[in-house]
């Protein structure tokens, strides 16, 4: 059996055997996860900088720290069979995501941007996992 058709190996996420995201839990788990990661990466570059002098400290884009979960949601948007299902889920997860922080962004605007765009960024992952997961499951169902 070649390694890309063997089911679950024990891993976080856990898969299925298309390399789909079992569980939402999972899904926000880990793009929660890699949104900590990513804003403490962005906080050190940034605090790198300010201690050499090119920019003051928190002025960084918080917003950066959505690389990671886009990262992961691109990898799960790959897992789904090609089709309507897929597409669909996708475009509305991310319109309602961009729109969520967007709305986060605008209630903390008087913060910092690394602390407005980090919060706006976890909004984002939230929304794209909980409109995602769910959304591309039913489509699919739906769709055959």
């Amino acid at each position: 059996m070649s390694e890309s058709s063997q089911p679950d190996q024990g891993g976080f996420p856990r898969r299925d055997a298309q390399g789909r995201v079992v569980a939402l839990g999972d899904l926000l788990g880990v793009s929660l996860a890699g949104m900590v990661i990513g804003l403490l990466a962005l906080l050190l570059l940034d605090w790198g900088f300010a201690t050499v002098g090119v920019g003051d400290f928190g002025r960084a884009n918080g917003w950066l720290a959505i690389i990671l979960p886009a990262w992961l949601y691109w990898e799960d948007f790959r897992a789904w069979e090609f089709g309507a299902a897929r597409v669909v889920a996708a475009l509305a997860a991310a319109a309602l995501a961009v729109v969520g922080g967007l709305l986060v962004a605008g209630l903390a605007d008087g913060l910092p941007p690394m602390v407005s765009g980090g919060l706006a960024a976890t909004a984002f992952t939230v929304v794209y996992a909980v409109v995602w997961f769910p959304g591309v499951h039913w489509l699919a169902r739906r769709t055959g």
